[in-house]
Order: structure tokens, then C-alpha cells, then sequence
């Protein structure tokens, strides 16, 4: 079964993504923020997918994406942006830290579900 590590600040929004992700069949992960998903990440030994919010109070999503991407253990795990920004300067740094795709809020269940899949096959 493959893990995926979710982290927002938002309890409501990890609660949907959690329910929508364990009823597709995978092993969730919750973090509140930037922080306490790094924590997570390091004690998890098999993350396969880290789904971020952007805007977060600690650490936010882009920290949190680079201070992943600096970890050999975890260069290579897929990284997706869930959040409410749209512009095309916040994509841009999302991807230059090591984004691997963008969901924007509000999102539909199977449009994640859909996302997922396609990056975790």
C-alpha cells in the first residue's frame, strides 16, 4: 500500500483529503504545518507522495518542499501543491523548489483521486 504524507494547516481540508485517499486504497499521512510534516517525512521510512499546502503558519509549502527535496532519502518523492493560489509567480517557485504538480482549491475528490494515480502509478 503506498503512503502518502498530507500537510495543511486546515484540519477540515487534511480530513477530506485523508477520507478521499483512504477510500482510493492508500495509507495517509496527516501534518498540521511545514514543520510537523518535515518531522513526519523523516520518521516515515516509505512516504511515496507528499500532498502541501502552500500557505501555512511555521514553515510554508515551498520551505517545506525544498527542505524535502535536500534530503537524499527524499529527492525523488512526488510532490503535489494543493492550494488556493492560482498566479503563475507562485507555480513558478513552486516548481523551481521541486513541485511536482499543482491542485487548486477548491477541488473535487475524483479530480485528486484522478492526480494521484496519474503520479503514483
Amino acid at each position: 500500500m503506498k503512503t502518502i504524507l498530507t500537510v495543511d494547516d486546515s484540519s477540515s481540508i487534511r480530513q477530506m483529503v485523508s477520507f478521499t485517499l483512504s477510500e482510493a486504497g492508500y495509507n495517509v499521512i496527516e501534518a498540521s504545518d511545514g514543520k510537523d510534516g518535515l518531522e513526519k517525512i523523516k520518521k516515515a521510512s516509505n512516504v511515496n507522495l507528499v500532498i502541501t499546502d502552500l500557505n501555512m503558519p511555521n514553515m510554508d509549502g515551498i520551505a517545506l518542499i525544498r527542505k524535502i527535496r535536500e534530503s537524499p532519502a527524499h529527492k525523488f518523492v512526488p510532490i503535489l501543491m494543493l492550494t488556493t493560489e492560482s498566479q503563475n509567480e507562485k507555480k513558478m517557485e513552486g516548481k523551481q523548489a521541486g513541485a511536482t504538480g499543482w491542485i487548486i482549491k477548491p477541488f473535487k475528490p475524483e479530480q485528486l483521486v484522478a492526480v494521484v494515480k496519474k503520479v503514483l502509478p
